[in-house]
């Protein structure tokens, strides 16, 4: 019986040590319910060069030229982010009723807007960017040959919620 009880403990040791320690919860419908995505101080210097790697590489496969990083539409994208937190709804106009035009006038930006993408959401920004390129409006402010730059930012509440702004320009 003690024999019997030692197998039973390192049987449930053995898979305990193979589980994920995180379970998957699964909807009326099947399918998995989305987990929330808890950005870290030590992601938030890589989520950028993630996105702009990811972009990059749609834009090449689309033909169109690799985008860089502009601080004047990251500060917009930033701005526009947390004003949407604020205003709690996902929408193109700050809650002054600036449009994004105007919001990267004010940060300075002295080029052409080619476009602004937002999103509510508590994916990733690579899920968020997939989404993104299944729109075919969407997904044209991403390839748009005539942007070569880009901004992105996000703003994330204590609820998990992140709000992901995307601006491109010329």
């Amino acid at each position: 019986m003690k024999a019997l009880s030692v197998v039973a403990v390192c049987s449930a040791l053995v898979l305990a040590a193979c589980a994920t320690g995180s379970e998957i919860r699964v909807g009326s419908d099947g399918r998995p319910l989305p987990q929330v995505y808890r950005i870290s101080g030590a992601q938030e210097t890589k989520i950028p060069f993630r996105l702009l790697d990811s972009v990059n590489a749609l834009r090449s496969a689309s033909g169109a030229q690799p985008l860089q990083y502009n601080a004047q539409l990251n500060a917009a994208a930033a701005t526009h982010s947390r004003d949407m937190s604020v205003q709690n709804r996902p929408w193109h106009f700050g809650s002054d009723g600036s449009s994004p035009l105007e919001r990267v006038q004010r940060a300075g930006y002295s080029g052409h807007l080619v476009g602004e993408l937002i999103s509510e959401t508590f994916e990733t920004e690579l899920e968020t960017l997939s989404a993104w390129m299944a729109d075919k409006d969407t997904r044209s402010v991403i390839t748009d040959p005539t942007a070569r730059e880009l901004g992105f930012a996000w703003f994330q509440e204590p609820n998990g919620k992140i709000w992901w702004t995307l601006v491109t320009g010329s």
